[in-house]
């Protein structure tokens, strides 16, 4: 005689059911591009969607990538900008949350809305006017141009993210070592910020990601082809579909690298919150 599924039970299964799916949606894409690199040009225009190669092309697809892009000086360009944008936003929100949260400051709130308010918007509307203030003061095609407008861009998400952990940090805590003699800085330092290692991990990774593969803003505030980040240089590939989605698994090494390193971090500092 069967047992009947309990409620819990039928739940669970629904959702693992629901997570496969979407797992298989989210991966469909990837297996796309992975067998449109093993393919050459002229095997990729003639053959079908789903055709597998006669032979695998990564060699040919590679020595293109090599020979008519300079995409490794723009793999070390992102990498460059990414690390700036997301240690600078970091900096900058962790500070400002701490402000937001511990600190006694006149309309919070208001305060937290003006900040918050940057990622309300469509980011294209931001374009024509940082590009037209760019050509004005020289800040147009320079590095630091386009890091100081991805920190200021991922400031408002990273910001939002830190205050709502530092919400969730008992108040006490802080209140016992401003008794025994510790000033703001050191509060912020020394207990705040080794309790956040999860929020910081996540901020970092999301950041660092979105600035790594950020195209829109590459394209229109860098010209040179020295200092283009890599989205804006794999751009320039359509006329080798195949050597792009190659070059798309290799520039997409350092974001995985940097999930694996971090992810050990995202559950640490949960049994330091309270709420």
């Amino acid at each position: 005689m069967s047992k009947k599924l309990k409620p819990k039970q039928k739940s669970s299964k629904a959702c693992n059911l629901i997570l496969t799916v979407l797992s298989l949606v989210w991966v469909f894409p990837v297996l796309f591009a992975l067998i449109g690199s093993m393919k050459t040009k002229q095997m990729y225009n003639l053959t079908s969607f789903w055709e597998l190669p006669t032979a695998i092309s990564w060699g040919t697809n590679l020595e293109f990538i090599a020979k008519y892009s300079n995409i490794l000086q723009s793999v070390l360009n992102s990498l460059f900008y990414a690390f700036c944008g997301a240690l600078g936003c970091l900096i900058i929100a962790s500070f400002a949350a701490y402000g937001l949260t511990k600190l006694k400051i006149k309309f919070r709130m208001f305060w937290f809305m003006v900040i918050y308010s940057g990622t309300i918007f469509p980011f294209q509307m931001y374009l024509i006017p940082v590009f037209k203030a760019y050509l004005k003061i020289g800040l147009y095609d320079t590095r630091i141009g386009l890091i100081i407008f991805y920190i200021a861009i991922c400031v408002p998400f990273a910001m939002f993210v830190m205050r709502n952990h530092f919400l969730n940090i008992s108040n006490e805590i802080i209140e016992s070592a401003i008794i025994d003699g510790a000033s703001d800085s050191r509060v912020f330092f020394s207990i705040m910020l080794p309790m956040s290692k999860a929020s910081l991990a996540v901020v970092a990774l999301t950041q660092f990601s979105w600035c790594y593969n950020e195209l829109m803003f590459g394209i229109t505030f860098v010209n040179n082809n020295a200092i283009k980040p890599v989205m804006a240089t794999l751009s320039t590939f359509t006329n080798n579909t195949p050597a792009m989605l190659t070059a798309c698994f290799i520039v997409s090494i350092p974001t995985i690298a940097l999930y694996l390193l971090l992810n050990k971090n995202f559950d640490t500092g949960i049994a330091y919150t309270s709420k």
